[in-house]
């Protein structure tokens, strides 16, 4: 028999489908040709996060009970898989159930799984998007916190009772706002609805790919939002890339590109840093930070196959500052050392 060593062969062999989930810096679903490369080493992880992959699969059998794994794998300096945990991973999981993954555990078997050291907790806010993007592709009905969370948004109920308003049914309106056209609900909700709920409805929309009104919206609100809000709506338009860019454009002019702002466009609008002026906005911002601050950030971008190589060459640009210099000549002497 073939040795299995990739958990497609695995989960193709124990007959079970399944689908991938990318849980790094945005909940976004990972097709299944890209895992398939991804896992023959033949491309680089798309969204990298300290130098992990961090992703779901979710899988099932004839009697539709599904399961799910929550894994976090290191990457080499490529941006690769690197094999060798893979492989680790799949062994202790055919040591523990054998060529089934969907039979049922014993304790000791769950306690096994539960405690590996690949196993990693999405926070609350990854967790419900995920379920209702999973739920929405497996043609599954949303939660039983939907129906409310509608009427909330769109003002079927008064604003004060935003603490009715359940995480994972702002999830399920996110998730579902262009089948179902709840887009209107959503801009009524930056409107009418409590700070609280704002900044809960960002933290889903940032998953999901954003209609030009809304998108429109959340660029206004960022300019009228508190700085503590700023970031919120900034993160919100992670797939408005242009949009991104006028607001990154805006914290400089206002001298607010602050180590928070920079750890906000690092894990969430990195596609922004693709524009030429934007990116060199960012460095020069990351270089009047500590130089243990600019090396941690810089080596996590850096990873991020879409911008790597517009990265690398902002390290030559001639026309930088004497500040991003002296910053770059510091992580030279690191990764020399």
């Amino acid at each position: 028999m073939t040795e299995i060593t990739t958990l497609t062969q695995f989960l193709s062999t124990a007959n079970t489908q399944f689908q991938v989930y990318d849980l790094g810096r945005r909940v976004q679903h990972i097709d299944m040709m890209a895992f398939s490369q991804i896992e023959a080493l033949q491309a680089p992880y798309p969204s990298p996060i300290q130098g992990h992959a961090q992703f779901a699969i979710v899988f099932w059998d004839d009697s539709n009970q599904h399961f799910i794994w929550f894994l976090k794998l290191p990457l080499d300096e490529r941006g690769l898989l690197s094999p060798a945990p893979r492989t680790q991973f799949i062994r202790m999981v055919i040591e523990a159930l054998g060529s089934d993954p969907t039979q049922a555990l014993s304790q000791d078997q769950q306690d096994t799984l539960a405690n590996h050291p690949f196993a990693f907790k999405p926070s609350a806010e990854k967790l419900a998007l995920f379920n209702a993007l999973v739920r929405k592709q497996l043609g599954l009905p949303a939660s039983a916190q939907y129906e409310f969370a509608y009427q909330y948004l769109s003002g079927q109920v008064s604003p004060e009772r935003w603490q009715d308003v359940g995480l994972q049914g702002l999830a399920d309106i996110c998730v579902r706002a262009a089948a179902l056209d709840h887009n209107e609900q959503l801009l009524n909700a930056l409107e009418h609805s409590a700070d609280e709920v704002k900044i809960a409805l960002c933290q889903q929309l940032e998953h999901i790919t954003l209609d030009a009104p809304l998108a429109e919206r959340l660029l206004s609100a960022f300019y009228q939002g508190s700085p503590e809000q700023k970031l919120y709506y900034l993160r919100a338009l992670a797939s408005a890339p242009a949009l991104a860019q006028q607001a990154i454009q805006y914290l400089d002019e206002q001298d607010a590109l602050d180590d928070n702002a920079l750890i906000t466009i690092a894990g969430r609008n990195w596609t922004a840093l693709k524009d030429d002026q934007t990116r060199k906005i960012y460095l020069e911002a990351l270089a009047k930070q500590p130089q243990g601050f600019f090396n941690q950030i810089f080596a996590d971008i850096v990873a991020i196959p879409a911008i790597r190589t517009q990265l690398l060459m902002a390290l030559r640009d001639s026309e930088r500052s004497q500040a991003l210099a002296n910053a770059i000549g510091g992580l030279f002497r690191v990764t020399k050392a």
